[in-house]
């Protein structure tokens, strides 16, 4: 006679261990995540610490804070700081700016779309070498622009447009450019059109759909765009060497970090330095997104 066990009455099976998680969300797809933590870990999250603990290690000794204390006290180090800026801020703002009104246009459909847009992304394959050289060529004292402005007796010596801050910025905004074009055209297509047409319906014209309609919903993808655009230029190195001034104008933080590691094989100081320009980039970006948190938060908008 087999004896057969009866729950007490008022009592509910406990579901699987297996069960509960997944009514969480933790089943073994999330499995597929680990090779991209592995990625992230090793390429990215070891050396940003490894980084840190070494900046903690001066070379000549004098305090674990000695190496912060060296950039902050030295002018021509902590200048690099404000040099950086002056390039990236202008840079990421002029390419924003700029590519709202060209997405802005091309967000619909008409012939020639894809030819225009391949034509605008092209600097991403050129690189900054490539670009850099084209900039020596078109922009340099013998290069076509003088030449056509002296030909036009616009000017009686020729510009000076490269090797200087100019250069770099030129180069930042045709490097820059193709991204913030591509993430706006993106915002901007995730706005309902519909939006739109029942503004112009009511009697709205297109400048008073676009600064109370697509504007504020495109606000928030801008703010991203912007923090994108503005961690591209804050990282110049190859342009700031090629079509600046490395040693004047445009020493920008990142020729200071290499400099002090693999010119005067000084590399906490060189550790110190990036983590210095790691934390002004997160300052920036942190105030930008706190903007963002204020601008419209809606049901209905773009992408971002």
């Amino acid at each position: 006679m087999t004896a057969t066990l009866e729950r007490p009455q008022g009592t509910v099976e406990k579901p699987a261990l297996r069960h509960r998680l997944a009514e969480r969300g933790v089943d073994r797809v999330l499995l597929l995540l680990v090779p991209g933590v592995l990625f992230v870990a090793v390429l990215f999250v070891y050396p940003v610490f490894y980084g840190l603990q070494l900046s903690f290690q001066p070379k000549d000794g004098g305090g674990p804070l000695a190496n912060y204390q060296k950039f902050f006290s030295d002018s021509y180090l902590f200048d690099t700081i404000w040099l950086t800026l002056r390039l990236a801020l202008p840079a990421a703002l002029i390419n924003v700016l700029a590519s709202i009104p060209i997405a802005y246009r091309m967000r619909g459909r008409f012939r020639g779309k894809r030819l225009l847009t391949t034509i605008l992304v092209v600097p991403i394959t050129l690189g900054t070498v490539l670009t850099a050289e084209g900039l020596i060529e078109y922009l340099g004292p013998v290069g076509w622009f003088n030449k056509v402005l002296l030909w036009l007796h616009l000017t009686d010596t020729p510009l000076r447009l490269v090797n200087n801050y100019w250069g770099v910025l030129f180069s930042l905004i045709i490097t820059g450019f193709p991204f913030a074009f591509l993430l706006t055209l993106s915002y901007l297509s995730g706005i309902d059109p519909s939006l739109e047409q029942a503004a112009a319906t009511l009697g709205a014209d297109w400048r008073h759909r676009f600064t109370r309609i697509t504007l504020p919903l495109l606000a928030p993808g801008l703010a991203i765009t912007f923090c994108l655009t503005f961690v591209l230029a804050f990282s110049v190195f190859p342009s700031a060497y090629l079509v600046g001034l490395p040693q004047g104008a445009t020493r920008v933080i990142s020729i200071a970090a290499y400099e002090s590691a693999f010119r005067d094989f000084d590399f906490p100081l060189g550790s110190a330095i990036a983590m210095i320009m790691a934390v002004v980039m997160l300052a920036v970006i942190g105030l930008v997104l706190a903007w963002r948190s204020t601008l419209y938060r809606g049901a209905t908008g773009g992408k971002g």
